[in-house]
């Protein structure tokens, strides 16, 4: 079974699931450090416009989760888990009416696991 790019925490799913019954089908994208630093945003599904430097590493508990191709450039030597902290900021993710905020933490892979990841999709936009 190929390495997974992005992993989520129990709590976040927890989130996860309290977002899709006000919001329906979800998105998640990693922010690139504007507004809000570099944060997973999750957004009602469409509500994000993806363009063609955006990629797909992965789903996070049945959400589809994006980034940007250059900072995955960056980043494509770790794995990402998305974790909730209870902190309110602003923000254009839709999480933070409930008082929390969505993170990443990450970790190097290891040379095996680098050896067999998913694969990524480009977005046709």
């Amino acid at each position: 079974m190929p390495t997974k790019r992005v992993l989520v925490s129990d709590e976040a799913k927890e989130v996860i699931d309290q977002l899709r019954e006000s919001h329906g089908p979800l998105m998640s994208h990693q922010s690139g450090g504007c507004c809000d630093g570099s944060s997973p945003m999750c957004y009602a599904d469409g509500d994000l416009k993806l363009g063609r430097s955006d990629v797909k590493i992965g789903e996070i508990y049945g959400v589809p989760f994006y980034i940007e191709r250059k900072q995955f450039g960056c980043w494509k030597h770790t794995q990402l888990t998305v974790d909730v902290k209870p902190r309110r900021r602003s923000s254009f993710s839709i999480e933070i009416p409930l008082g929390v905020r969505f993170i990443v933490d990450s970790r190097l892979y290891t040379e095996e696991e680098e050896a067999d990841l998913e694969p990524v999709e480009r977005v046709d936009a």
